[in-house]
């Protein structure tokens, strides 16, 4: 029973535990909820403070806040500011005020660009800002979201008396001019416009901040200026824009509130145009300064504006005294009282009218002053376009002279066509006859007066048709005559017959001032003596080439006997001792003369050859040094008979040519045979070689007697060697195989002295590059 009251007593304690413990729960949770409560009413009472100065500020500046969630717009703030929008955009109030949903209706309506920037806020929330137009006015829109809501600010701008748009608007328009424009406060910049912004090359206006940029330190100077001095200031400069030098007008007007305005008129135009007008008006004077003509301008107050210097020449005036721009009235004075001037009885009258132009509507007619010099002067008066008189005065002394010694040229132009014997008449551009000689008028068998009473071109082709009956030849001859096609009056020659059966030759010719000059020959005879000469060329033809089949015909037949006769002699030669030696003498000297006579066969029928164009090279590889040593090794033996030394020194360096290296061997074998005939005993004979500039040049020297110098200059003629035995080929077959290599050959000689002959090789020999001879 004991343990049953502990239990209940533990219980009761448990229960006033709990108890007291919810309490203390309570008390603690209800403490938290008072100090959430106070500062929910805290804030609940800053936000009312906030909401308050904003609807306060708002309604200060005439601005209404709306906003918008699923389409349905409602007043945040602003009432009286969204009346007025509500009367600039025309929707009528309701007893409630303003209905914010028609505003926005009015808004939508009054440009299709407005419904579609509210559209894209309501919609996407995508921020805007515009300006509608109504009856009243504009109202200036701008667009935000937040959260699901869309928030709109309604400023209307009513109409006032100083017609000043508002600084948005004025910000906007400068923000569009296409000149820089900025604002400076305290040195430093506080905003620009987007020209500014393009001039200076910055993407932003915090970019031009960050940079530090400036649009010209000239500017910054200005503006400084203008601060210090509080009044307007303006300079002009030229500074760079997008890398080109642009000239611009800098203005700076301090403004209040102590703020600088800046601004730079792009004038590169005006300069570009003053500084063109400068120039053309100093090209002006330096064309004037050019003309051989005297030109003076006098404004109109009659003094002296401009002149050139053929003026201050013509006159013989000082230029310090024509830089005081005398009147006109004092220089007319000036050259009367040095004699310079037309002379006339009444010289007061004379100026009174020289001077009368200036009140002259038009040009005058031109005028021709006699000076006592006995100079003749054309003058030129007309207004000038900025008032006064310009004069113009040109030297006509030697122009008359000319037109005397033209005159008196005509008059012996006239007496040299007659003298000449051909029939000429000159037609002017009309047709008209200008000039004749009297050998026309004997060659168409007409009268002197005749002709001239014909004055026209179809008044003489009717004296000359008796002669000549080719209408059609009249027709096209008189088409050249007066056709004004520069084409059609080109020169033509020709020939016609008579009905006498002459052949007449024509000819007509266009002169410079249009007219044409016709002429006629009789070339009858002519043309009989050119038939009898082209008679005798044929026949001269003929005879070459039978004179060519001659020589190749009887070279060829002579070639075999004198195989014949070599072979023998040979072999008489080689008999040893069963001839006497006298005997064996006569067979070496038959043999000699037998090869002697063959070379020269073979000389002619190659000439002969070379002649006909039908020789051609085969050309290879040459070795200059291997043909020299050659040509000496088999040269050697008549050298040694003869008591000549044969010497051949070749450079290292001139190696190998193409060329035909028979044709080269037998062009070097003449000249050293050539050579060897010409020195005595004892003697030298050198070949040598050296490469020059794209050419490789071989001589072959002696120490012989030289060559007399009026033997040189046809040396290399055929048949001049025949005084030094055999026909007098060799020289005249080198010189043709050398040029059918394209090159040449030279000789260089002075009697007593030697000769030398120098082949001038091309390095590449090319088959028909030389000229071949035309003559046998």
């Amino acid at each position: 029973m004991t343990g049953q009251p502990d239990l209940v007593l533990a219980a009761a304690i448990g229960a006033l535990c709990l108890a007291l413990a919810a309490s203390l729960w309570a008390v603690s949770v209800r403490r938290r909820a008072d100090q959430r409560v106070a500062a929910a009413s805290d804030r609940l009472a800053r936000l009312e403070g906030l909401a308050d100065a904003t609807q306060a500020s708002a309604e200060a500046f005439d601005s209404a806040m709306l906003t918008v969630e699923d389409g349905h717009a409602e007043l945040a703030w602003g009432g009286d500011s969204l009346a007025l929008a509500a009367g600039v955009l025309g929707v009528e109030e309701t007893r409630a005020g303003a209905d914010p949903q028609a505003v926005i209706e009015a808004l939508m309506a009054a440009d299709p660009d407005h419904r579609r920037r509210l559209t894209a806020l309501f919609e996407s929330g995508q921020a805007c800002a515009f300006q509608a137009r109504g009856p009243g006015g504009t109202v200036a829109v701008d667009g935000r979201a937040s959260g699901a809501l869309a928030w709109l600010r309604l400023q209307p701008d009513l109409p006032n008396d100083g017609g000043l748009p508002p600084a948005t608007r004025l910000a906007a328009l400068i923000d569009a001019l296409p000149h820089p424009a900025w604002l400076v406060q305290g040195g430093q910049l506080i905003w620009a416009n987007q020209a500014w912004l393009t001039a200076v090359e910055a993407g932003s206006m915090e970019d031009a901040l960050a940079r530090k940029l400036v649009f010209d330190r000239s500017a910054n100077a200005l503006v400084a200026e203008a601060g210090q001095m509080g009044e307007r200031r303006e300079v002009q400069r030229w500074a760079p824009v997008n890398g080109q030098r642009r000239a611009f007008r800098l203005s700076a007007q301090p403004l209040e509130g102590g703020d600088i305005g800046a601004w730079a008129l792009d004038v590169t135009e005006t300069e570009e145009t003053r500084e063109a007008l400068k120039r053309h008006i100093e090209a002006h004077d330096e064309t004037l300064n050019h003309l051989a003509d005297a030109v003076a301008i006098f404004d109109s107050t009659k003094h002296l504006s401009f002149h050139n210097t053929a003026f201050a020449q013509l006159w013989g005036l000082e230029p310090a005294w024509l830089a005081e721009r005398p009147s006109h009235a004092e220089l007319l004075d000036r050259l009367r009282q040095r004699r310079r001037l037309p002379e006339t009885a009444d010289y007061t009258r004379w100026k009174t009218d020289e001077l009368s132009w200036y009140e002259a509507l038009g040009p005058s007619p031109d005028d021709l002053w006699t000076l006592p010099d006995g100079r003749t002067l054309r003058v030129v008066r007309q207004p000038h376009p900025l008032g006064g008189l310009l004069l113009l005065f040109s030297d006509m002394t030697g122009e008359l002279r000319l037109k005397a010694q033209y005159n008196a040229l005509i008059q012996v132009q006239q007496a040299t066509l007659d003298k000449l014997n051909d029939a000429v008449a000159v037609f002017g551009s009309d047709g008209r006859l200008r000039l004749h000689n009297d050998a026309f008028a004997r060659f168409w068998n007409v009268t002197v007066p005749a002709l001239d009473e014909a004055y026209d071109f179809d008044g003489v082709v009717e004296l000359c048709v008796p002669r000549l009956h080719d209408q059609q030849f009249w027709r096209e001859l008189k088409g050249r005559v007066t056709d004004p096609d520069p084409s059609a009056r080109i020169a033509i020659s020709g020939e016609t017959k008579s009905s006498d059966d002459r052949i007449i030759a024509f000819q007509s010719r266009p002169l410079p001032d249009g007219a044409t000059l016709v002429a006629f020959a009789d070339i009858t005879d002519t043309r009989k003596l050119e038939g009898a000469l082209r008679d005798r060329e044929a026949t001269l033809a003929e005879v070459e080439r039978l004179k060519r089949d001659f020589v190749g015909n009887v070279s060829y037949e002579l070639r075999t006997p004198l195989t014949t006769i070599i072979g023998y002699s040979e072999l008489l030669e080689r008999s040893g001792d069963a001839l006497p030696e006298r005997a064996r003498g006569h067979v070496s000297a038959v043999r000699a003369a037998a090869s002697q006579l063959a070379r020269s066969i073979d000389d002619v029928l190659d000439m002969a050859q070379i002649d006909a164009g039908e020789m051609a090279l085969d050309l290879g590889d040459v070795n200059i040094k291997t043909l020299l040593e050659e040509a000496s090794a088999r040269w050697a033996r008549e050298a040694s008979a003869g008591e000549i030394r044969i010497e051949v020194a070749c450079d290292p360096e001139t190696g190998v040519i193409r060329a035909d290296a028979h044709r080269l061997a037998q062009s070097v074998d003449h000249l050293v045979e050539n050579a060897l005939m010409q020195t005595p005993a004892g003697g030298q004979v050198t070949l040598s070689a050296r490469r020059a500039p794209s050419e490789v040049q071989i001589q072959v020297s002696d120490t012989g007697r030289g060559i007399a110098f009026h033997v040189q200059a046809h040396i290399f003629d055929r048949f001049v060697g025949r005084d030094r035995g055999g026909p007098g080929l060799g020289l005249a077959l080198v010189k043709a195989l050398i040029e059918l290599h394209g090159g040449w050959v030279a000789l260089e000689s002075e009697p007593g002295q030697g000769a030398t002959f120098t082949c001038h090789l091309p390095e590449t020999a090319y088959a028909g590059a030389g000229q071949v001879e035309l003559e046998f």
